[in-house]
């Protein structure tokens, strides 16, 4: 009776690979996050990246994103800022984390992972230059075991990652987690100080669509929904692009007035179409 009750199921191993994102979210729970809600009007960016795809430029909508945060974040340095101890270390370069979904080299199944790669000093590059990084990541040949995509800082060789996945989580975190997390020149060389991410939403009826995205970085920006509604331009209404943004802040080294003038500037980049 039982087994009619089921129906036809089966029954997958648990891939040892996600073992690092298990461990991830642990360590976000330590977070003290504070989570801001946005929708900023981007219409006159989708139609620059639809001008330039006419002329044969394709651009990135979450390059030209990335260009938007590392700038605003670049003048305004605090936002992304780590803590050691009572200092708090504060970078002129943004080093922006994305992720790539990738199968894995030597998985036969159809198992895909967010692997991890590095944008160096994105606030210097252009939105063709961050758009090209970001493909070349797409297409990059992956080792076997190999979940970053650059072995930079203190990312572990993809040949120690299976005997460390199966260490106690203790151990793990006091060999790794703990050494990296509390090392503001690690933190900074093997997974940057900003994060970027995107949540495959859709909005169709014009309204937002946000994610609360976890992590570690100081600052992460998530990507949400793009809808179409009217909004007011010079004193008419108009419809109008808006995408949907979550930004998050560690408040451990951010308070309020860093924040919004960060978010505002943010804001004026993206409403204007900064480098495109």
């Amino acid at each position: 009776m039982s087994e009619d009750l089921l129906g036809r199921y089966r029954v997958l191993p648990y891939p040892l690979e996600r073992t690092a994102g298990l461990d991830l979210f642990r360590m976000a729970s330590r977070k003290h996050y504070v989570p801001v809600l946005l929708e900023t009007d981007v219409s006159a960016a989708r139609a620059a990246i639809a001008r330039h795809k006419s002329e044969g430029e394709d651009l990135s909508f979450t390059a030209w994103v990335v260009a938007c945060v590392a700038q605003a974040a670049a003048e305004h340095k605090r936002v992304h800022a780590v803590r050691k101890g009572r200092k708090l270390v504060v970078f002129d370069d943004v080093d922006a984390a994305l992720a790539v979904y990738r199968r894995l080299a030597d998985d036969e199944s159809d198992e895909r992972l967010p692997m991890p790669f590095v944008l160096r000093r994105a606030n210097a590059k252009s939105v063709a230059e961050i758009s090209d990084e970001v493909r070349r990541a797409q297409r990059q040949r992956l080792e076997p075991r190999q979940q970053w995509l650059e072995a930079r800082g203190f990312a572990p060789p993809p040949w120690l990652l299976p005997l460390a996945f199966r260490t106690p989580v203790a151990l793990r975190r006091w060999l790794y987690w703990d050494r990296l997390l509390g090392s503001p020149r690690r933190i900074k060389e093997t997974m940057g100080t900003v994060m970027v991410t995107s949540v495959p939403l859709t909005s169709r009826s014009g309204g937002g669509g946000w994610g609360i995205p976890i992590a570690v970085h100081p600052l992460v920006v998530a990507i949400g929904a793009v809808g179409r509604r009217p909004g007011l331009v010079d004193d008419h209404v108009e419809p109008r692009d808006f995408v949907s943004l979550t930004v998050l802040f560690d408040h451990e080294v951010v308070d309020g007035v860093p924040v919004a003038l960060f978010l505002k500037r943010l804001t004026q980049l993206m409403e204007t179409a900064f480098g495109l």
